[in-house]
C-alpha cells in the first residue's frame, strides 16, 4: 500500500521533509505550463525580432541577415514543438531559457547596433519564465548568464570600458532584480498554497487527515485493492464515555487526552494506512488487508495503543472499534464506496459499545463477538469517571 495517515508524515509522526514546490517541482500539471510559457516566450520574441528584418539598416549586411533569419526560425520550430507536445520538463525548461539568453547574444551581434535594434530589454521574457520555473541554483546560472549576454552584446556599442561596465551593470542589475522580485513572489505564492493545503486537509486540533483527506485518498487504495487483489477494511474508533471525561474535566482537558490518543495511533497504524479524525471523538483507519484477521489484528493494536495512552496521562481511556471490510468493484465511486464501508464499521462500532466497550467487533464476522479482556477500563485515579 501507499499512502500516509497524516498529511505530510510518516508512521509516527516524523516528518517527509517538505513537499515539492507546487509552481516549480511538481512537473505535472506545471510541465504543461512551462511548455505554455516558454512557447509563448519563443513565440513573441519571434514575432518582435521580424519586425527587424523589414527596417533598413537595423540587420548587418552579409552573414547577419541570414544568422538573424534562421536564429528566429530555429526560435519558431521550438516554439511549434513545445505547443505540440504540451510539456517541459525541468531540465529542458532550464536549457530552454539559457538558449533564449544566447538568442539575444546572437540577435544583437546580427543588427550591429543592439541600442537601438535590440536592447537588453528582449531579455525580459527569458528573466520572467526563469524566475517562475527555476530553481535557485539554475536561477543562479541565469542571473550569471544575463550579465555575459548584456556584456557580449553591448561590448562593440561603448567606446570605453568603464561605459560598458556602467551600461551592463544598470541593463543586467535591473533584469536580475526584476528577476529576483518575481522569484520571491513566487516563493510566497508556493509558502500560501502550500499552508492552504494543509488547512484544508488536516484536523487543527490532533494533526491528523481530516474528513476532505479521507475522501481523496479513497480512489488511491481502491485503485490499489483492485490491482493487488486485496480488501479495503476501514476501522471507526470511538472514544469511550467521552463526553463525561469533558463533563467533568472540561474541554482543555478532553482536547489534550484527543491530541495523546491521535500520537498513538499514529504511532501504532501502518505507515502506508490513512487515519483521519471524522468529528468530535471519532477517527477513522482506512488501509487494505488480506482477511478479517488482519483487520481484526490491527484494530486490536490501535485499541491497546488507545489503552495505553490513556495510562501516560494517568486517565482510564478505552475506545470502541468497529471494522468493514469491502472488495473493490468496477464501475463503483470510490467516495460513496468509502461512506458505504464507513457505515458499516460504524454500525459495527455501536455494537461493540453494547457489548461493554473497549472491544472490537468486525461487521459480518464472528470475530470480536465474544468477551474479551477490555486491557484498560478502570476509573482514574482520581477517582472521577471512567474516560
Amino acid at each position: 500500500m501507499a499512502g500516509a495517515h497524516t498529511p505530510g508524515t510518516r508512521r509516527g509522526g516524523d516528518s517527509t521533509g517538505p513537499a515539492r514546490d507546487p509552481l516549480r517541482t511538481g512537473w505535472g500539471a506545471e510541465n504543461a505550463l512551462a511548455a505554455w510559457a516558454l512557447a509563448a516566450l519563443l513565440g513573441v520574441l519571434t514575432v518582435l525580432g521580424s519586425i527587424n528584418l523589414f527596417v533598413d539598416g537595423a540587420v548587418r549586411d552579409g552573414a547577419g541577415r541570414p544568422v538573424y533569419a534562421a536564429t528566429l526560425g530555429a526560435c519558431l520550430l521550438i516554439a511549434a514543438a513545445l505547443g505540440v507536445r504540451r510539456r517541459a520538463g525541468e531540465a529542458v525548461t532550464v536549457a530552454l531559457v539559457l538558449f533564449g539568453d544566447l538568442v539575444y547574444v546572437v540577435l544583437a551581434w546580427a543588427t550591429g547596433d543592439p541600442l537601438r535594434y535590440a536592447p537588453p530589454l528582449m531579455l525580459l521574457f527569458t528573466c520572467l519564465v526563469a524566475a517562475w520555473f527555476l530553481g535557485v541554483r539554475a536561477l543562479a546560472v541565469h542571473m550569471v548568464a544575463v550579465v555575459v549576454a548584456c556584456w557580449t552584446a553591448l561590448a562593440d556599442s561603448y567606446p570605453g570600458t568603464a561605459a560598458l561596465v556602467v551600461a551592463v551593470a544598470a541593463s543586467a542589475g535591473l533584469l536580475n532584480a526584476a528577476t529576483v522580485g518575481v522569484f520571491v513572489l513566487r516563493r510566497r505564492v508556493e509558502r500560501l498554497l502550500t499552508a492552504t493545503q494543509a488547512l484544508s486537509s488536516t484536523d487543527p486540533l490532533t494533526g491528523l487527515a481530516n474528513r476532505r483527506s479521507l475522501v481523496e485518498q479513497a480512489p488511491r487504495i481502491w485503485r490499489q485493492a483492485r490491482r493487488d487483489g486485496q480488501r479495503v477494511a476501514a476501522l471507526v474508533l470511538d472514544l469511550d464515555h467521552f463526553k463525561r471525561l469533558n463533563d467533568t474535566y472540561g474541554h482543555a482537558v478532553g482536547d489534550a487526552v484527543l491530541r495523546a490518543v491521535s500520537r498513538a495511533l499514529a504511532a501504532s497504524v501502518r505507515p502506508a494506512d490513512v487515519l483521519a479524525r471524522t468529528g468530535g471523538e471519532e477517527l477513522v483507519v482506512l488501509g487494505l488487508v488480506s482477511d478479517p484477521d488482519e483487520a481484526w489484528r490491527l484494530a486490536q493494536r490501535l485499541r491497546l495503543a488507545v489503552v495505553d495512552s490513556g495510562r501516560a496521562q494517568q486517565r482510564a481511556v478505552t475506545a470502541s472499534i468497529g471494522v468493514a471490510l469491502a472488495g473493490p468493484v468496477d464501475g463503483e465511486d470510490p467516495s460513496d464506496a468509502l461512506w458505504r464501508l464507513v457505515d458499516r464499521a460504524d454500525a459495527a462500532m455501536y455494537e461493540a459499545k453494547q457489548g461493554g466497550r473497549d472491544r472490537v467487533v468486525v461487521a459480518g464476522s464472528t470475530l470480536g463477538r465474544h468477551p474479551q479482556v477490555t486491557g484498560g477500563s478502570r476509573r482514574s485515579p482520581a477517582g472521577g469517571a471512567t474516560a
